[in-house]
Order: structure tokens, then C-alpha cells, then sequence
């Protein structure tokens, strides 16, 4: 092995100052003492990879395992504790709870959480950010509209009368029984639910706040208290986002990136460049990802003051570029493209080659074979002439693009969106 690239310290996406510094052999003391941490919580580190008591070396470091979504669906939440029966005796007695996650790269993972770290977790997320931070520690009214894959206690719908549903401020929007397609007189309801609540917050899935934008046009009402909206849950448009400052103007649109597993990772301004990561909720390291693009990378995440399936080197199976300001995720690697000329193609590309004069609820860019694409759009009005030979140039020689607009789009099962549909490799 090159002694060089074993000894020498990996990319954080964390400040220096957090981590403590990156010079020399050894790991920084806070990382070390959260794998630490780590080992003591799980067993299930200490059998994949043994660790020695003497301090810990970058080069012992490279050498544990990263952790993958598939191994944590494979080897199932017991493997994560020494006597799981007490993690069931903690189900009973509120101790711990449990969540699903949608399952968007594999089977739905079971993720266990001690009671209160998620909101302890969400609250480092909001003290990050300047506009969330004035929510952090103060009542305020919240609207959320999930993806209709989430649930137990993080997402608590059901089909309950509205006042059921309101926690803490919080009304959650969606109903269990709902497919993504919303009747109109869904739609109808959730509108009056957020005219009810008059939410200072509204959080949601970007495609299905998009769609209430529509509602809310379609029916000619505005939502004035409306100061914050937060893109989660997926990938956002620019599309969505414009279609959102025209239902909510004045409000300011942030970017919260994380998922179920490893809780919020990066916060910024949406469509700013700017994400930084949530420096109390995790160490980020970057993996360089392919030759030609230096500054593009994979994550792995270590999750920070976690006790229950806290996480290490876990490969997200995310790649985010990173920029003057901070950081963008460019979306999950099999959603990303490669053009022929090696250049990388995420939503980002796609949405700077639309026309200025086109608009849509949403879009989703499917390939159906080596060169030909669907543009799939969900629209009001036709696209305007030229649009499929500006997606058809951001794709690259040789691509071909057809225009099919669309009733709705359908998500995967998880209820989640992918922008762009690249063909499997």
C-alpha cells in the first residue's frame, strides 16, 4: 500500500475548526472520540473491524469498512445492539421508536432512534441556518407535506380529523390512504387546513409543494404568513422553485439535505451553492468519486452523539460538487448521466438548459434507450418550440429528446421523484 495515501488525512466537507485540525497521522480528538463512542454503542462495529486502544491513525481509519444501506437492510436493526429485547422493552416504555425509510435505493431499512434525538438532531439543523435558527427554540405554526412512503411517529398521519393531526404546531398534511395522484377534493382539504393553520413554515417535498402551489392558484387563495419554506424529502427543480415563489413571494426557500438513517446532514440557501454541512449532526468525509472531476465527490457520514444505530463511514450513495460558497448535492449516483464527452449531467444541467419562457409543476428526463430521452412536464400549456433541442444539447452529441406532457408524473413506491432517469449501467 502507498504510504502516503494511507497515512495522509481524507476531505472532511466540516470546518477546521470543528474537526479540530487535519495535520499529521492522527485522527482529530472529536472524530476520534465519537468512533469511540461508536464502538461502545454498537457491537456490531467491533465485529466487522476490530479496533486497538492505541490512538487512532489515519491509515486505521481507511481501514474500517464503510457502511452501506444494503448491509444495514440485510443485517436488520437487532445486529446494531447487545440484547435487543431491551430495545423492545424501550419500544413499550417510549424509551425508543422506529422508522421506515422509503427504501429509494433498496428495500425499506428499519431505522430505531432513542426518543428525543431526532428532535434534538432537527434543532442543530435549524441553529445552522440564519432564517431557520428563529425557529429553533420558540412555538411557532409548521405545515408538512411528506412523501406519502414516510411514516410512524416522524410523519403521524393518518386518517384522522384535522385537529388529530396537529403536534405542537405542526399539522401534517398528507393522509395515509392517499395515492400521489391528490383528488381534487384532497386538495381541496389540504388547503383548508393550511388556511386554517396559517403557517409561519411550510416543509415539504419539493414536487408535492409544487403541486400545492397549483392548488392554491388553481383556487386563487394566498397564504401571507407564510415567511419560510423548507425543500426536503428530494431533489428540487428550479421549477419548483420559482412555482413556489410565485403561491408564497416574500418567502425564503432553504435547502435541509439529510435522510431518516443519518438525520440532517447539510443546510443553505436553496439554489445558492452555498449548503453547509450540520456540524453538530455528523462528520462528512469526501471520497473522491471519478477521474476529471476534482471537485466532485461521495459522502460518508458518521453521525455525531447517536446511541441507538449510530452510523460510520456510511456511504449515502449521494455526490455532491463543491463550489466557492459550500457545497451542491447533484442528486444520488444512479440519477446522474455522463455525456459523451465526460462532462456530468444532473438536474442542475437540465434545468439551465430550459427555456426562460417555459413553466411546469414538474418535469422528469427519462432515458429510454443509448441515445433517445423523454421529457416528461407537467404543465398548464405546451412547451415552448425549442425546448427539446436545448435538453438535447445539454445531454450531449447524439441525444434525442421527445416532449410528452403529462396529467402527473408518478413517483417510484417510496413516493419519492427522480428528476433525471438515466438508463441503468
Amino acid at each position: 500500500m502507498d504510504t502516503v495515501t494511507s497515512t495522509a488525512a481524507p476531505a472532511f466537507a466540516n470546518s477546521p475548526e470543528m474537526l479540530g485540525g487535519l495535520e499529521g497521522n492522527r485522527l482529530p480528538a472529536p472524530l476520534e472520540s465519537e468512533i469511540r463512542a461508536i464502538y461502545r454503542h454498537s457491537p456490531l462495529y467491533g465485529r466487522r473491524f476490530p479496533l486497538h486502544n492505541e490512538p487512532l491513525q489515519w491509515s486505521c481509519y481507511r481501514e474500517i469498512p464503510a457502511m452501506t444501506k444494503k448491509e444495514i437492510i440485510d443485517r436488520g436493526p437487532a445486529e446494531f445492539f447487545a440484547d435487543y429485547a431491551e430495545i423492545e422493552r424501550g419500544f413499550q416504555q417510549k424509551k425508543f421508536e422506529y422508522e421506515h425509510t422509503s427504501g429509494t435505493t433498496a428495500g425499506p431499512m428499519t431505522v430505531v432512534m432513542e426518543d428525543g434525538w431526532w428532535n434534538a438532531q432537527t434543532r442543530r439543523a435549524y441553529l445552522a441556518h440564519p432564517q431557520l435558527a428563529r425557529y429553533a427554540d420558540r412555538p411557532y405554526r409548521k405545515c408538512v407535506l411528506a412523501p406519502v412512503g414516510c411514516s410512524s411517529n416522524l410523519c403521524p398521519y393518518e386518517d384522522h380529523p384535522f385537529p388529530h393531526r396537529y403536534f405542537d404546531g405542526t399539522v401534517y398534511l398528507n393522509l395515509s390512504s392517499d395515492p400521489f395522484a391528490f383528488p381534487e377534493g384532497e386538495w381541496e382539504r389540504i388547503v383548508r387546513e393550511v388556511q386554517a393553520v396559517k403557517p409561519q413554515v411550510i416543509e415539504g417535498e419539493p414536487v408535492y409543494l409544487s403541486l400545492l402551489a397549483r392548488a392554491l392558484k388553481k383556487r386563487h387563495v394566498s397564504v401571507p404568513s407564510v415567511e419560510t419554506l423548507i425543500l426536503t424529502y428530494g431533489k428540487a427543480s428550479l421549477q419548483h422553485s420559482r412555482r413556489l415563489a410565485e403561491a408564497f413571494p416574500g418567502a425564503v426557500q432553504v435547502d435541509l439535505y439529510g435522510s431518516t438513517e443519518a438525520g440532517y446532514l447539510f443546510v443553505g440557501d436553496a439554489f445558492q451553492d452555498n449548503l453547509r454541512v450540520v456540524e453538530g449532526n455528523a462528520f462528512i468525509e469526501l471520497q473522491p468519486w471519478r477521474e476529471g472531476l476534482p471537485d466532485v465527490f461521495q459522502i460518508y457520514v458518521t453521525t455525531r452523539d447517536r446511541v441507538a444505530m449510530p452510523l460510520l463511514r456510511y456511504h449515502t450513495g449521494d455526490i455532491v460538487r463543491r463550489t466557492p460558497a459550500g457545497y451542491r448535492i447533484l442528486g444520488r449516483e444512479r440519477d446522474l448521466y455522463f455525456r459523451p464527452d465526460g462532462r456530468i449531467v444532473s438536474a442542475f444541467e437540465v434545468d439551465a438548459a430550459l427555456p426562460a419562457d417555459f413553466a411546469c409543476w414538474h418535469w422528469s428526463l427519462v432515458q429510454v434507450s443509448e441515445q433517445r430521452w423523454e421529457f416528461q412536464y407537467v404543465a398548464e400549456d405546451l412547451a415552448p418550440a425549442g425546448l427539446e433541442t436545448a435538453v438535447a444539447a445539454a445531454l450531449g452529441e447524439g441525444a434525442r429528446v421527445s416532449l410528452f406532457r403529462r396529467k402527473f408524473i408518478q413517483p417510484a413506491s417510496s413516493g419519492k421523484f427522480a428528476l433525471l432517469k438515466p438508463l441503468a449501467r
